[in-house]
């Protein structure tokens, strides 16, 4: 008897299972939060001001990400819009300067720049990654002639457990 005791005893120590259910601890948490730096009105739309005397108006879109609530460093942030424009023939151009025996500068050459003609232009650069500070920004580059439209930004990024978040705002054009 004082045997069978002692197997009880060997097997219910080998059977107790120390392991940790994973559905018990708490997960990770990411956590992406935009801000565009624009004015946001009553229906969540933010509004851009274009510069009607450049070609493009250059903003900055910023954010911070955070894991559990700290800073989250080297997030990808991918990005994308709703618009793009196309580029026409020409590019831009070089000045080739020159200075006479006088010293005083001149353009003697100019060359252009072709062979663009139909690249598709994003508003929006495609990925950014977060800083120490878990901050993370793109630039958005809307043309003049996208005045009146309401464009859509995407961010997305992969959160621990291999699933992609996606996040969106709209920016009108005024």
């Amino acid at each position: 008897m004082n045997f069978t005791y002692y197997i009880l005893f060997i097997l219910f120590l080998f059977s107790c299972d120390t392991t940790i259910n994973k559905k018990n601890e708490i997960e990770d948490e990411i956590v992406l939060n935009i801000e565009p730096r624009l004015d946001q009105d009553d229906n969540g739309y933010y509004h851009l001001e274009l510069n009607m005397g450049s070609w493009q108006t250059l903003h900055r879109i910023s954010g911070h990400a955070y894991l559990n609530d700290e800073p989250l460093e080297v997030l990808k942030v991918f990005w994308e819009a709703s618009h793009f424009w196309y580029l026409g023939d020409t590019l831009g151009y070089i000045v080739r300067r020159g200075l006479t025996d006088d010293l005083q500068y001149v353009s003697y050459d100019t060359s252009y720049i072709t062979g663009f003609t139909g690249f598709e232009v994003p508003v929006v650069n495609s990925a950014s990654y977060s800083n120490a500070n878990g901050e993370v920004n793109t630039m958005f580059a809307p043309v003049r002639t996208m005045l009146g439209d309401t464009i859509t930004v995407w961010a997305y990024y992969w959160n621990n457990d291999y699933k992609l978040i996606e996040q969106s705002i709209r920016i009108v054009m005024d």
